[in-house]
């Protein structure tokens, strides 16, 4: 009986994927994957587009950088790190995620994500909504006065803002106060009742940050020092981000 050697072919090698090991401390484990699935049984976004981390993390290490970087699963993917947390290896499928996304042209990416990042920007109050500091202002005081006036066992309630030197600078979803404003008093009687000292500030008091979910480096940490400035400007030992 011959025998014959059969030559396989040789794996292609990810370009993307190195780039993004590069970037990672120890190469963010991007190697060490044995293909068990517990990262695609835990995500959210498994099956969507055709895709799954698992499948996402195996075309990057074989070379299919035109596939996986053109894939609309990176926009679907929260990354919520659940796939890291099981993984037991540790891979952090989410910065591979990230940097894809990164590598899309910025007005091709998704719509709703990219005008809530530049609506951000429109004021130093970093609200995705486009809420001004004197629209902030107007809505929080509004609010106190009525909850004060019409329920019983409120009316020394408080929602202090720019209060200098406060414990905590409390952070708020920019959607309450434009759209759904009462969501906001079961905070203020929680920090009510255990006796907290916070203040909101109106600079900085947008707690989401839709240009990290862009992949926009630059405007995300321009997001992120308006905010700590917000903090270091009032004197607040403390930041609390409810997002």
């Amino acid at each position: 009986m011959s025998m014959r050697s059969v030559k396989l072919g040789k794996q292609k090698k990810s370009l993307f994927k190195d780039k993004v090991m590069q970037l990672l401390p120890d190469g963010g484990n991007l190697n060490a994957c044995l293909t068990c699935g517990a990262c695609s049984s835990g995500c959210p976004a498994t099956g969507l587009a055709g895709m799954d981390p698992r499948k996402f993390l195996r075309m990057a290490s074989m070379g299919l950088d035109d596939e996986i970087l053109k894939t609309e699963w990176v926009w679907n993917c929260t990354l919520c790190w659940r796939c890291l947390y099981v993984c037991p290896m540790k891979i952090d499928i989410p910065q591979l995620v990230y940097h894809a996304r990164k590598s899309w042209p910025r007005d091709e990416r998704p719509k709703g994500i990219r005008a809530s990042c530049d609506m951000a920007l429109k004021h130093e109050t970093c609200s995705a909504m486009g809420a001004s500091e004197e629209d902030f202002r107007f809505v929080v005081e509004d609010v106190l006065e009525e909850v004060r006036a019409n329920q019983p066992g409120w009316e020394n309630l408080e929602a202090p803002i720019n209060k200098s030197g406060a414990m905590y600078f409390v952070n708020q979803n920019s959607r309450e106060p434009v759209t759904e404003p009462d969501e906001m008093v079961p905070l203020w009687k929680i920090l009510h009742m255990v006796g907290a000292d916070w203040t909101y500030g109106t600079k900085g008091w947008g707690a989401e940050n839709y240009c990290m979910f862009l992949a926009d480096d630059e405007n995300w940490e321009r997001i992120v020092r308006i905010k700590a400035r917000a903090v270091d400007d009032l004197g607040c030992k403390h930041w609390v981000n409810t997002e």
